[in-house]
């Protein structure tokens, strides 16, 4: 089936479409190209989710931004606040656009959705929705014990009556063993094959570690792994620090900070000549989650030689946070996308350590997790689908059962399991 033309046709039908699927299946590159396509056809399109860094990954804005929601976290709370009311502003804006992308539609909860479709009626919306994502991985985040409440539960997920497109076919990998085990973890189902396949993969880690990259579940141990094993190359340590550009004055250096930080860019870029890095976007000469060595820095360069042996002359990458606003073109108000900033910065990080969160969408070839920092539902799964090479996989033995950490919500699971079924 072509995926990609039953999507494009099915929302210029004015019809809602949920892209599903687990990882790996190519759900961000459709997402991309049906984006892409109607915007050649100068269609105004939202690139929406409900994260900093989701929606930095498909160039566009959170909800709760483009939405104009504050910090609501329900209904209730939006009237509290005094933004029930649509504004004249906010209105003219979503009634303007022809397309609404929400990525990441598993971090979204029921309540959001509920908000999301108030805005869409206040604005009388009369374009398409396309929601992505696989409900059985990333949750919506909820404070301290609050149950999780995803939006398929809310009443609003079948007013939109979204059409189902679940691609199947894994790009990552083609090893059979590894797909099929991918497919039982998923869905935390934990028999005898799975528990003997996974304890396969546990093996004495290698003296050297410079040549594999560690997936952590937090941040600073990440970051100190990274540290430890740059000091261990000798020469010249260099740093790249990333470059603003503000286009409008009243930006604060906040609002820049958290968008250099949910864009996976580096405010301060530590490099040696030796050391491997990740290159952490898409281009027509490497990919997203692609590891090579820095082979020589300059001023304007970095050049990093892959595994094939081709050395990629690295400049720094534009990324920028955009808003749309209405401006008089060829005498006609209309609605277009501007940049409030830019930040410019090379898209590479170093490859010892990785977070699982900030390693959405790569393909790592050499890879070693650390078991032990698993904490949230999924999170396993995603962990396990980065690795592109099974025979260069390594966990690091958990501390409790396999059935432990191999978990998913009971309601998601049940959801995806009904898809399945129809």
């Amino acid at each position: 089936m072509d995926y990609l033309s039953v999507t494009i046709n099915k929302l210029q039908a004015r019809q809602n479409v949920f892209l599903t699927g687990g990882a790996g299946v190519g759900k961000t590159t459709i997402t991309r190209q049906v984006i892409q396509h109607f915007e050649q056809e100068s269609k105004k399109v939202a690139k929406l989710a409900s994260t900093g860094m989701a929606a930095t990954l498909i160039g566009g804005q959170t909800l709760h931004s483009f939405f104009d929601l504050g910090i609501a976290s329900d209904l209730e709370a939006l009237e509290l606040k005094g933004k029930l009311e649509i504004s004249k502003k906010i209105k003219k804006l979503i009634h303007s656009m022809d397309i609404i992308v929400i990525d990441e539609i598993s971090m979204v909860s029921d309540t959001l959705l509920e908000m999301i479709r108030l805005r869409l009626l206040q604005a009388d919306f009369k374009g398409s929705l396309l929601v992505v994502g696989d409900f059985l991985q990333l949750p919506p985040v909820v404070r301290g014990y609050s149950e999780v409440r995803f939006a398929f539960e809310s009443s609003a997920w079948s007013t939109f009556a979204f059409h189902t497109i679940e691609l199947t076919h894994i790009y990552r990998t083609d090893d059979q063993n590894f797909i099929q085990l991918l497919h039982s973890v998923r869905f935390a189902h934990v028999d005898e094959r799975v528990h003997n396949q996974l304890n396969s993969y546990i093996k004495a880690l290698p003296q050297d570690l410079s040549e594999f990259t560690f997936l952590f579940g937090k941040n600073e141990t990440a970051s100190q792994h990274n540290k430890n094993q740059l000091s261990y190359i000798d020469g010249e340590e260099f740093v790249k620090e990333v470059q603003v550009v503000k286009h409008i004055k009243s930006v604060q250096e906040m609002e820049v900070q958290r968008f250099i930080n949910d864009s996976r860019m580096e405010k301060e870029l530590h490099l040696k000549i030796g050391a491997p890095v990740l290159f952490t976007r898409n281009a027509w000469n490497y990919f997203n989650g692609e590891r090579g060595v820095v082979v020589n820095v300059d001023e304007t360069y970095v050049y990093v030689q892959k595994s094939d042996a081709k050395v990629v002359k690295l400049e720094v990458v534009e990324q920028s946070k955009k808003r749309w606003v209405q401006k008089k073109i060829e005498g006609a108000m209309q609605m277009v996308e501007e940049s409030l900033f830019s930040v410019y910065q090379f898209p590479i990080k170093l490859a010892f350590a990785i977070t699982i969160h900030k390693s959405q969408g790569m393909s790592i070839t050499d890879l070693i997790i650390e078991t032990n920092e698993i904490f949230a539902p999924s999170q396993f799964y995603v962990a396990l689908s980065r690795s592109s090479n099974p025979l260069r996989l390594t966990l690091i033995a958990p501390r409790c059962q396999w059935h432990e950490l191999i978990y998913v919500n009971a309601k998601a699971l049940a959801f995806v399991k009904k898809g399945l079924a129809c």
